[in-house]
């Protein structure tokens, strides 16, 4: 594929924000006026309404023109507004067919597109189809028949390919792939039209379970749902790069639905393991086979799953999702009208599966444990044949993930050159994995710069690692290069920029360097090259949540321990960290305008200052901040950002919106963050809070790409989680809220590198090579994690991220996450958090409401004076024998094995 240029992705960013820039004044499309119109939009279209849906289809190609809502006719699912510029050759559109062949006995596939020359179809007449046609034309010099049948059942649009072989030959189908075209293109939209016009669209690749998911950009209204209907199992989701719309930061692409995929496999994804194993079909001479999917509506994105049962369909359900830490014992429920034939485990030795007994609505119930590091799949197979297929990643156990996490980023990445021109020693640098070296220049400044979120990243995790489990080595380090390096030289700390933060350590000006400074294999010809003067600038109010942050966790550090940071007092880092929250404001005002990423550290400082009693600083940062959430409550969809349209804003926006009380526009923000985190059984896609551009600004194979487990995957698990502990009985929100947390570890590599997100693309499936933007994410997971406790009314007591055991009516759970610091029970709408202590076990009595807990004696083997304990007013709780302090904390000695907490 041809790589998509940061120069044109620069051009549309600033063509989409620009609204002098009229959409035909892109060049692309300039040059596609030049071609001839080949799909006959000029010949007319028939039009059917069906129960849920108004369905055009054209004459001449028979390939949909508009599918509308019924309820919605403004609405489109498919790119209406672009009918007539991708009316060219080789522009896919829903209804083409994708096609490999080849006879059997031959080792060469032949690639067959009914998009690469448009002809007019050949209409068939058939009773039961809306319309139909031979397709075959369409599809060149293709030796088999193709006929498209566009069908109503009961009230659902269907669309059916049949093939049939008309040689003397066998011949093999290889790949067969049906373009899934949705109005996924924001290009010229504002955030309005956006959300009213758009949609995004995830898959569930889970073969003859599987289904694809297309949701509005606000989240409201019906999720289309695109299901198997005949022989179509969903083996492989493949992105349309052949298709001339150009793709951006605007425009993710298409997508096709795979079939059977083995001719990809040996061909273009050749070497590279598939999530499913890839097949083929063998059609003899005169023999024909159908393939069709169905398109249905599910009532909302919350009851897709109730949709799919309703029809027929197999659903999982995976406690606690399906990144499966290798010392938790997870849960698999099934729901299928077909009896599992069934349930094995590939490769065979990564996951243990426990056959455990039926719920009370006959879910298959299998206990799950995984053995062996790394991607693993659980294929169910049906009486009837049919296979469906589970995605798991199993990884070691939260804690000791952080640990190398941690001791990788203070050792592999440890930067020390005090002769370093550029200023950056000592930190904690980026680090390319494929070739083991820090990356110390790059083309794009920022990489190697220690600022923004690529090369900001990689110490903030670090540091963000300490709020988990403090290590007083690596504090150590921390400590010089906060001291040295951050605060000094990334942050002004003097003069008239006094907290601004600049945009790079790292820039590219050869003429007032040393000979030899740049390497001469790098091409610095580029916009992202930045010369001192742009690398110095403090107007990008992205930087400065990373600082905030860092200054954020000495406080506690220093606050809550010992010996850990001495050299200054608490206070200072604490005001440090109000001051550049007050310095983003100030001096980088046109973005922050925005919600930031990370930017929900903002409150957890005016919370910190409120406890600690600097109410002028407190009040400072509150009204400053309700100015920002008053702007957002103006605005339909708040989201806005330095791109056209991002999933990062969200955290910060619904929380301020929250604490404000604007609740509407909280809800406005959750539901738009729903519509683009889903869940479904696959870890990549589970909780993937959906980006598409950020391996251009932030990784190394520089494409546009849906990234899996991309650093807004646990950014948005903030608001979702939040917003969970605010509605407990809401089972929706805790999955897809703590399968983004634990997006933040899923790709951690075994030795400890943190990578900026995993390459969907089945040519690839693997990490991107360096670490880019990932410690935003890893901020997400150290502030959010924890172990969560519910009584389901279908699957009974459930822990995520923790080990659950019941006799009779004790409920004990063992805590498994990471700092072993907070624990929601959402029977009783407890929240309990230890800022110093580690809980090990949460035993709940459903009798006496009494729940008991239990500490390890250290924190990561530092002494410590007292566990620093807090819980929710809103449960109704109190530690027995205990106070709480004037910070409305208790404060339980050392050493305290075990405390009580009753129900007042």
């Amino acid at each position: 594929m041809k790589r998509t240029s940061i120069l044109y992705l620069a051009f549309s960013f600033f063509a989409l924000v620009n609204p002098k820039m009229g959409f035909t004044q892109n060049p692309f499309w300039e040059e596609v006026k030049k071609q001839p119109a080949t799909l006959g939009i000029d010949k007319g279209s028939k039009d059917f309404k069906l129960t849920n849906f108004n369905l055009s289809i054209l004459n001449s190609s028979q390939t949909v023109a508009s599918l509308k809502l019924k309820t919605d006719s403004k609405f489109d699912y498919t790119p209406d507004e672009l009918l007539n510029k991708r009316d060219r050759d080789k522009f896919f559109h829903l209804g083409d067919l994708n096609i490999s062949i080849k006879p059997v006995g031959s080792s060469d596939w032949k690639n067959y597109s009914s998009s690469t020359k448009r002809v007019d179809v050949k209409p068939i007449i058939d009773k039961k189809s809306l319309v139909a046609a031979n397709i075959s034309a369409a599809l060149g010099d293709i030796p088999l028949q193709v006929n498209r049948y566009w069908q109503n059942i009961n009230g659902d649009l269907v669309l059916k390919f049949e093939i049939k072989n008309t040689t003397k030959s066998k011949y093999e189908i290889g790949a067969l792939g049906i373009p899934m075209i949705f109005n996924n293109n924001l290009d010229w939209k504002n955030l309005d039209t956006a959300h009213m016009d758009n949609v995004f669209f995830d898959p569930y690749i889970g073969k003859d379970a599987g289904y694809l998911q297309v949701n509005r950009l606000h989240g409201n209204g019906p999720s289309l749902l695109v299901l198997p209907y005949e022989n179509a199992g969903f083996e492989a989701y493949n992105p349309l790069n052949s298709d001339p719309t150009p793709r951006s930061i605007t425009f993710e692409g298409f997508h096709e639905w795979v079939i059977h995929s083995k001719a990809y496999a040996e061909t273009e994804w050749k070497g590279v393991e598939q999530w499913n194993t890839p097949t083929s079909t063998i059609l003899k001479p005169g023999q024909s086979k159908s393939f069709a999917v169905r398109f249905v509506l599910a009532p909302s994105i919350k009851q897709i799953e109730n949709e799919l049962i309703r029809q027929q369909r197999p659903v999982a359900v995976g406690v606690s999702g399906y990144v499966l830490p290798i010392n938790n014992t997870a849960k698999l429920f099934v729901k299928s009208t077909k009896a599992i034939k069934k349930i094995q485990s590939y490769p065979a030795d990564a996951i243990e599966l426990r056959k455990e007994q039926n719920t009370a609505n006959k879910w298959a119930n299998y206990t799950v444990k995984g053995k062996k590091w790394g991607r693993a799949r659980v294929d169910i197979t049906y009486e009837d044949g049919s296979l469906q297929t589970v995605h798991y990643k199993v990884i070691k156990a939260e804690k000791d993930v952080v640990k190398d996490l941690g001791h990788f980023l203070t050792t592999v990445q440890w930067y020390e050159n005090p002769n370093d021109l550029f200023g950056r020693s000592p930190s904690v640098i980026s680090y390319d994995y494929e070739t083991k070296s820090h990356i110390t220049q790059e083309k794009r400044a920022w990489y190697a710069g220690l600022s923004d979120e690529a090369g900001a990243a990689s110490w903030l995790a670090a540091i963000m690692k300490q709020l988990l489990q403090p290590q007083p080595e690596e504090i150590n380090k921390l400590k010089r290069f906060a001291n040295e390096t951050m605060y000094g030289r990334i942050q002004h700390k003097e003069g008239k920029n006094k907290y601004g933060v600049v945009k790079s350590l790292f820039y590219y000006e050869p003429d007032s360097m040393p000979a030899g400074t740049y390497s001469a294999d790098i091409n610095y010809k580029t916009w992202s090259a930045w010369p001192k003067k742009e690398a110095d600038n403090i107007g990008r109010s992205y930087n400065y949540p990373h600082v905030a942050a860092a200054h954020w966790v000495l406080y506690k550090l220093s606050r809550n321990y010992t010996n850990l940071v001495t050299e200054e007092g608490w206070s200072n880092y604490l005001r440090r960290a109000y001051h550049t929250a007050i310095a983003m404001v100030e001096k980088a005002p046109y973005y922050a305008q925005f919600g930031q990423m990370e930017g929900s550290v903002f409150l957890f400082i005016l919370q910190d200052l409120k406890k600690e009693g600097l109410t002028t600083e407190a009040n400072h940062l509150e009204s400053t901040m309700r100015k920002r959430a008053e702007h957002w409550r103006t605005l339909n969809y708040p989201f806005g950002s330095e791109m056209p349209w991002d999933s990062t804003g969200q955290e910060e926006v619904y929380m301020w919106s929250k604490y404000f009380g604007f609740n509407d526009k909280a809800l406005v923000t959750l539901n738009a963050i729903l519509a683009y985190m889903p869940t479904v059984p696959h870890w990549g896609y589970n909780g993937s809070a959906r980006r598409y551009w950020d391996f251009v600004y932030g990784g190394k194979l520089s494409r546009i790409e849906r990234q899996l487990h991309h650093y807004g995957s646990a950014l948005n698990s903030i608001p979702v989680l939040h917003e969970y502990r605010n509605n407990p009985n809401d089972f929706y929100l805790l999955r897809v809220g703590h399968a983004g947390m634990m997006g933040a570890l899923a790709n951690v590599t075994e030795d400890g590198f943190g990578p900026a997100a995993f390459h969907s693309y089945p040519s690839t499936l693997a990490n991107d090579g360096i670490s880019g933007d990932y410690g935003s994410g890893f901020y997400g997971y150290a502030v959010n994690s924890g172990t969560y406790i519910v009584k389901h009314p279908e699957f009974g007591w459930l822990a995520f991220s923790g080990n659950l055991t019941q006799q009779q009516h004790n409920i004990s759970v063992e805590v498994t996450t990471s700092s072993q610091a907070r624990v929601f029970l959402a029977e009783e709408n407890l929240w309990v958090t230890t800022e110093v202590g580690e809980i090990n076990k949460f035993i709940y009595d459903e009798k006496t409401k009494d729940v008991t807990l239990t500490f390890n004696s250290t924190v990561n083997n530092i002494e410590i004076d007292n566990i620093i304990l807090s819980l929710n007013q809103e449960s109704g709780y109190k530690v027995e024998s205990y106070s709480k302090n004037s910070s409305g904390r208790y404060l339980i000695p050392k050493g305290t094995s075990s405390i009580k907490l009753k129900k007042i």
